[in-house]
Parts: C-alpha cells; structure tokens; sequence
C-alpha cells in the first residue's frame, strides 16, 4: 500500500521535526529496509526549510561504500524533484594517502564516511575537518555569521569515538539513526517506526525463519521453488539467496563444499557469485559462474551487477559479515552456514532479505504476487534480543481448528475507484496562481509527488501545459479534498470480500502468529492464543490496549465470553488481532487506501462477533502527537466502521481512554452510539 508506506514514514519524520525543537539529542529507530535514507532527506529538508543557518553532517560507516550510497540517494532524490533544500557535498578520498582532501564551504549537506576521519588520517592529523568545523561555526578572525551544525550518526550503533569528541565544541544537535541503536550508549529511541506497521504496509518483509534442522540442501530446494513461483507470477524480479559464511577459520572449507552442492543435479543451473570484500570494495578472489554476465564485469563492479532487479545471479555468497551499507532489495532468502562459532543473526543481518522489490507498485501486482513478494526466509540462529518477534499458535490442532470454526468474520474492502470518471478536474472552482507569491515550481512538484495515486492519475490526465501544471499543483489541496470525500463515499465504494464464486469471504484467526515484545505485557491464560514459550506473556502496542484485554476478560465473570472445550481446557472465543498472517483486515480510504486492523475479536455466549479498536486519548509525555490530528483519526474509523457495520453482521466498537474513564462508541446496522462501559456491558448481557 503505497499511500501507507508514504503516511508511515511521514509520520515519523513529523516526530523528528518536533522532538528536535525541544532535545539535543534523539534517535530514531526503523527496522532495516523501512526507507531510513529518504526519511532522513525528508528530515534534513523540512529544518533546512525553516533555519538556513544549519549545516548537516551525515556520519556514514565505513571509509567510502555507505557514505557515497547515502550521497548519490540525496542526489537522486534532488533530480527526481524531492528536497529542493538539500545541497549536498561527499567528503572522499582520490588517493590512498588522503592528502589532497579540501572541504568547501558553501553546501548545507556534508556526508562523511566514519573511518575517513580516525587517528593517523590526514583529515584529522591535519585538522582538515577542524578548520572546516571552524568555518562552518563562524570562529576566528575572517569567519562569516556562524551556523549551527547537526549530526546525524546512521548506523549510530556503530561507535564514532573520534566524531564525537568534537561534539560539545561544534555540534548543536545529534539525531541518530538506526535498525538496532545501542541501549547502552545511551541511545533510547525518541521516535520508532514500528516492524509490524512496515510489515503491514508492505514496506519490508515478513520473515519465516526455517527449522534449525535443515540444511543447505534444503535451502536450496526451497530457493528453486521460490523462483519458480516468482517466473510463474511474472513477477519481473529474480529472487536472490544469500549465504553467509561467518566463520574465517573455515571460509575455504565452506565455500568448496558450498561450490560442489551448487554443482549438483537441480542447483547445476544456478548461478552464483562469491564476494570477497576488503574495505568496502570486492576484493580478488571473488569468484563467479556467470561466465557470459558478471564473469565480463570488473570486480568493483560486481555489486551492482548483482544489485539490479533482473540480474541473472541466484545465489551471492559472502565471505564476510553482512550488515550494514549493501541493499539488494531482490534478495529474499538467508542462510547462515552455521558451527560451533557461528554467531546469532541480527537485525542488521537479517534486514538485507527484507526490502520489497516492488514497493511503488505493489498494488498493481495481483494478491499471489503480493502474498510472494512480501515473504523473506531465513535460516540461522535467531537474535534473542527482546526484539525478536515470539509466536502463538491457537488452542488446538491446526488442520481441524474449533477455534477458527467458531469465529468466522466478514471483512470488507474497497472497489477500484475511477475517480478520474467522477472527479472533474475543469468543474472544480480552482483559484487562479498568483506567480507573484505562489510556492517555488518545486515545492509544488514536492507536494504533488507526496499526493496519492489518485491525485497523481489525475494529474497525468489533466495537465499538458505550464499553465495546467501550476492550476493544479497550486490548488492542490481542492483536488485532495474532493477525491478524498469521493473515495469515502462507502456506501458506494464498499464491498464484502468474496470468493471466486462470490460468496462472502469469511476470515479467522490465522493458526500461528507472532507479537513483538513491548513493556506492556500480561500474562493470559487460556484466550484463544497459547505461546510458543509457556512463560511468555503476551504484549500490548499501548497501556489502553493492555487495560481493555483485562476489561474484556473480566466479562467471563458474568459469563458473557462464550467458551469452547479444546485439549481439555475451556478457552474464552476473545483474543489479540495479531498483524502477522492476519486476514481480519477492513480496508478504507483517508487520503490513500490504508487497512484498519481490530485489535481484538471476540465471541459471545449467544454467537455474537464483537470486534474492537481501541483508541486512547491520554497522550504520554514521552511521545510527540497532534491531538486534533488524532482526533481526526479516530473520527475517520468510527464513521468507516459504522459503514462497515452496514455491510456485515457484527457488532464494531471504537473504545476510548480519557483520562481513567471510557467512551465506546458503538457501530451496529450502520448506526453509531456513544455509551459508556456499563452501557456496552449491559449491551452485551440483553
């Protein structure tokens, strides 16, 4: 869902924007894969917007690879007419001795690979970057109006001791970025993007980790059926598995027994590539099949080659350790070679199967593809950080499930919309541009570039000249609104899922899903979900959320929950909408199509659904929310769920925490009441 994945990242440089107003120091963690690059630009631009006297400084790993990656993003990013305030400048090397570095002056974006500024580096030996530093803060005698300088550290998990010992004399602010930031230095997050909410926007992948007793081999069988569903879909991306060799002592052995595997019956075809790799280039030794393709390629050049989409590499074997700094968003498969010193994936390992390879047209793409496309694999030894996403499975067998038979949910969606047949562009009353004072052509074009898919096929339609261009971009806010309210006209542009033979589609319960670890955790026993792990308690994205579980569970005291008999255990029909493999999903419209995922579905002793959302109003100090902006939201679900509830048989509820009390708006026959909790309860109980 592209409009999604625009309004997730948005959201979270909003927060940036504002925390960093009010703190010196913030951190931002996205898992990898999220478009951590483009909200950074995003960021950079918004203050340069607003403070023309600060100057950026990305700290970047390595001595050149990440950093120029980061730089030629920016660029791109500025020619495809995006961020027209960054100016940005790579700080590099020409020679091995570093000793005609020169920094000017006259940029406000500088990126700088880590390790170009250490001990016994012409940059710092020779205070290259201290008199730039100088300069740049206007001290000394000849110096301009000082700026302010902002450092943003990527990966700020990775240590830069020799940066930040310049930090209290130069740096005004510290922002820093990353899948994994370090606790212990300090780096709590200000501002997350969550896993589960990129997952659900198809911004990055669901990962399925494999059993810890399959092979290579099986890997592999498992890769050739991938991409043969991939070919199948026409897809038009060949799918890459990476395999990881972490031990040193034993990387020849490895890569030997990896080559006679690949050589074998049913893999023989394959093609792969070993990539050796010595500060951040592909070193000699690298090794490769391909001998029509990458084999003609210089080894610098092998990375990219094997990057591209339609490349003909299967299989990319690295003899190093894969973090940070190399994405190839067609990689969709992980193996480790795992012995006794392998270490444990982490975020940053895993993140390179994550990426989705067809993000900006996902939704062209059919359901089969979409469901392929949106899967990684992995096989290693998981993280055991609290991090780590931990499963529940329902009560019962997963072939025959009482569970799923007793909670059966129509869902709804919404009809392709023609707007462009609805919505008429020259019967709008568009206000004349004034050139005078209207914003800069690229403003405009930055605005209509962050518009939905709507407003763009709109655009693509109706302006064939300078004149339309400004008409519309500069009225663009009309043209949103007037779309918007079609496409939320429901009683039109909703429909019930159904099947091939048009019979309502009715979801459930998926037989296992997974919840990521939060510090609002309960421990329930005996609701439709068991954990993996007995002792686990099961985890709650807020406090209100966590407080309704309770309410909800209390209910049983007055036998309102029905109850069914499995594994000769009575468990309660209530449980928690976890995203992963969820189809309890209603799809609207707010300015792009976005799906609302209830947070709990429950079951009554007289064979009712109830199904909730629960919204808090109690904004924590500790995070950065427009309150009439959420408002807005909440006001957005209750009348699409009030639609919803037009459609289908069940009862919707919109729980709201105010203070320590609750309003619950209820949604039944396309009717909305406001009641309090007694009035629900009583609800429940006539």
């Amino acid at each position: 869902m592209l409009d999604e994945v625009k309004q997730l990242q948005e959201k979270a440089v909003n927060e940036l924007v504002a925390l960093i107003e009010r703190k010196n120091e913030i951190t931002f963690k996205a898992p990898t894969g999220s478009g951590k690059t483009h909200m950074m630009a995003d960021f950079m631009d918004r203050v340069l917007a607003t403070k023309k006297d600060v100057v950026f400084i990305v700290s970047s790993l390595s001595k050149a690879e990440l950093a120029k990656q980061n730089y030629e993003a920016f660029v791109q990013y500025i020619d495809e007419g995006k961020f027209s305030h960054l100016n940005p400048y790579l700080i590099n090397s020409d020679n091995g001795t570093e000793g005609s570095l020169f920094i000017p002056a006259d940029y406000n974006v500088y990126v700088l690979p880590r390790d170009l500024y250490k001990d016994n580096s012409k940059l710092k030996d020779d205070a290259t970057l201290l008199k730039f530093l100088h300069e740049i803060k206007g001290f000394g005698a000849g110096s301009g109006s000082g700026n302010d300088i902002y450092v943003i550290k990527d990966e700020c998990h990775q240590a830069t001791n020799n940066l930040d010992e310049l930090s209290k004399s130069f740096f005004t602010k510290v922002i820093n970025f990353s899948a994994t930031p370090k606790l212990t230095r300090g780096q709590i997050p200000d501002v997350v993007l969550k896993e589960s909410d990129a997952v659900s926007a198809h911004l990055i992948k669901n990962v399925e980790f494999g059993d810890d007793t399959d092979t290579l081999e099986d890997a592999l069988k498992k890769y050739v059926q991938i991409k043969k569903s991939y070919l199948g879909q026409s897809i038009n991306v060949n799918p890459c598995m990476i395999i990881q060799i972490s031990n040193k002592d034993k990387a020849d052995e490895e890569v030997e027994k990896i080559k006679t595997l690949l050589n074998q019956e049913g893999f023989s075809t394959l093609k792969w590539m070993l990539i050796l790799d010595k500060s951040g280039g592909t070193a000699k030794g690298s090794d490769t099949n391909d001998i029509i393709g990458a084999k003609k390629q210089p080894l610098n050049k092998w990375k990219d080659y094997a990057k591209t989409d339609n490349s003909t590499i299967d299989i990319i074997i690295f003899k190093m350790v894969i973090t940070e700094g190399w994405d190839i968003r067609r990689a969709c498969m992980l193996f480790q070679i795992r012995d006794s010193k392998s270490k444990q994936l982490d975020e940053q390992v895993i993140g390179r199967v994550r990426r989705n390879p067809r993000l900006l047209d996902f939704e062209k793409l059919d359901k089969n593809s979409q469901e392929l496309i949106s899967t990684a694999y992995v096989w290693g030894i998981k993280p055991t950080e609290t991090t780590t996403a931990q499963t529940a499975i329902l009560w019962g067998n997963e072939t025959d499930n009482q569970i799923q038979k007793e909670v059966k949910i129509q869902t709804t969606r919404l009809k392709a919309f023609e707007t462009e047949k609805k919505v008429k562009i020259n019967q709008l009353k568009l206000k004349p541009v004034d050139e005078l004072v209207s914003s800069s052509i690229f403003d405009l074009y930055r605005n209509l570039k962050g518009a939905t898919n709507e407003v763009q096929e709109h655009y693509i339609n109706y302006v064939d000249t300078y004149d339309k261009f400004f008409k519309f971009a500069g009225n663009i806010a009309v043209i949103k609104k007037k779309i918007n309210d079609f496409c939320c006209n429901y009683s039109k542009n909703m429909e019930l899922v159904k099947d091939e033979k048009d019979i309502p589609r009715e979801a459930s319960f998926p037989y296992q899903s997974s919840f990521m670890p939060t510090t609002e955790k309960r421990n329930i026993e005996r609701w439709v979900w068991k954990p993996i792990n007995v002792n686990d308690e099961f985890s709650f994205d807020s406090e209100s959320e966590k407080i309704w579980a309770k309410m909800l569970l209390d209910l049983q005291k007055k036998d309102i929950i029905k109850t069914v008999s499995v594994d000769d255990e009575e468990i309660l029909l209530l449980g928690k909408n976890f995203l992963e493999n969820s189809e309890i999903k209603y799809e609207y419209y707010d300015c792009g199509r976005h799906f609302s995922y209830p947070d709990f579905v429950m079951k009554d002793s007289r064979d009712r659904i109830h199904i909730f959302e629960v919204k808090s109003l109690n904004v924590s100090s500790g995070k950065n929310i427009d309150e009439e902006e959420y408002k807005s939201k909440v006001k957005t679900l209750k009348d699409f769920y009030t639609a919803v509830s037009s459609k289908t048989p069940h009862f919707y509820y919109l729980p709201i925490k105010k203070g320590d009390g609750w309003t619950v708006w209820t949604m039944k026959d396309g009717k909305a009441e406001e009641k309090t909790f007694d009035d629900f309860v009583y609800l429940l109980k006539s």
